[in-house]
């Protein structure tokens, strides 16, 4: 098969510096990375042909023998000039030995003398309606790694001494060379820490930390809404060896209550009310959350109407005051009547005209005017 131009692969010209070259690599290596694009054959490929392209571009020699002879410059092996037989040893190369993906997305953090910072957890917790309007205190159960309280967190047995690692001089890396380039790797000896410790805590095993079962308290804000999330600083996991913990993330789901809803700060209730109280006005009493209020309903409500009462809602969860509460009214239809009262309702019926139902005078004219 036929291969490509290297200046094209890396999408630079041929009279572009090694900067130049390095950055157009450092781009197209991050988005082709089998990591990023897992299954992915065609980015595989395009991967190995960026590392094949960079080592023969990022050295004087190899790039002049290009310049002048293109690949029949090197063997049929398909291998640059130093003999790498894997692009991965390149990528390490240019990015270092840490983690690129770590360091993008945030990994771990480590600290000098082997130090860790904790994981960060989560938790998903379920609150009613009243506790996350209200607010309220949880106790939670977490099952996490904490600090071994046998050696404290240290990793070590009293008495212990630490030395720096003789295999990497306390760099947490070996460099091995492979033809030009230099290629780090975590240390076997002290797995990248720098520092051994000669007497590692027999109950931990030199980690600093041990499983255990912890009570945490959580208070819960007056506001809060489902998929709130709170955060409970230094509750994560403990750190390996002595490092900081990292945080607890609380996520909150609220079960649905049976006369509120809620859009916003604003506290939503439907209120029936009579056939009669719509027609004749009434002052009617609604739940808020603390207590009751009275709507006046006017003669002739419609149902579906919105009342308004400012200030009785919910508690705004950054402390902005609060919202209102909008009772919107149902008229509910009498059933199940008995001859007295279906004699009365007839007898309306019969007193009435059409200028008390307005809305039905006009649908019937529009509803007309269809025909004519």
């Amino acid at each position: 098969m036929t291969k490509r131009d290297c200046y094209e692969v890396l999408g630079v010209d041929r009279g572009a510096d090694m900067e130049e070259i390095k950055k157009s690599y450092r781009k197209l290596a991050l988005k082709y990375h089998p990591d990023r694009n897992p299954n992915d054959k065609g980015a595989e490929e395009k991967f190995k042909e960026l590392g094949h392209a960079y080592e023969i571009l990022s050295d004087p020699q190899s790039r002049a023998a290009y310049d002048q002879y293109g690949h029949a410059a090197f063997d049929s092996r398909n291998r640059g000039p130093s003999g790498f037989h894997d692009p991965s040893d390149i990528f390490r190369e240019v990015f270092g030995n840490s983690s690129i993906f770590e360091d993008l997305f945030g990994g771990g953090e480590r600290r000098q003398g082997g130090a860790e910072r904790g994981d960060d957890l989560r938790y998903d917790i379920e609150l009613t309606f009243m506790e996350a309007a209200m607010g309220c205190e949880k106790e939670i159960a977490l099952t996490k790694q904490d600090s071994c309280e046998t050696c404290r967190g240290s990793g070590a047995e009293r008495g212990a001494t630490t030395k720096v690692c003789s295999t990497c001089g306390g760099r947490g890396q070996v460099i091995t060379s492979r033809g030009i380039f230099s290629i780090a790797q975590t240390c076997p000896r002290c797995e990248g820490h720098g520092r051994i410790v000669d007497k590692p805590c027999r109950a931990c095993g030199g980690t600093g930390r041990r499983e255990r079962t912890t009570s945490i308290k959580i208070k819960v804000p007056p506001g809060v809404d489902g998929g709130s999330r709170l955060r409970s600083a230094g509750n994560g996991e403990a750190g390996a060896r002595g490092g900081p913990p990292g945080d607890l993330y609380v996520v909150l789901h609220v079960k649905r209550h049976e006369i509120f809803g809620r859009e916003g700060d604003d506290l939503l209730c439907d209120v029936p009310i009579s056939f009669v109280q719509a027609a004749l006005g009434a002052v009617i009493p609604v739940p808020t959350l603390t207590d009751t209020a009275d709507i006046k309903v006017p003669p002739g409500t419609q149902a579906g109407t919105v009342f308004r009462l400012k200030g009785k809602g919910i508690r705004n969860v950054q402390g902005y005051g609060s919202g209102d509460l909008l009772a919107r009214v149902l008229i509910e239809i009498p059933t199940h009547l008995n001859a007295a009262q279906r004699a009365k309702l007839d007898e309306f019926a019969q007193l009435c005209d059409e200028s008390v139902h307005p809305m039905k005078k006009s649908f019937l004219e529009k509803a007309k005017s269809l025909f004519s």
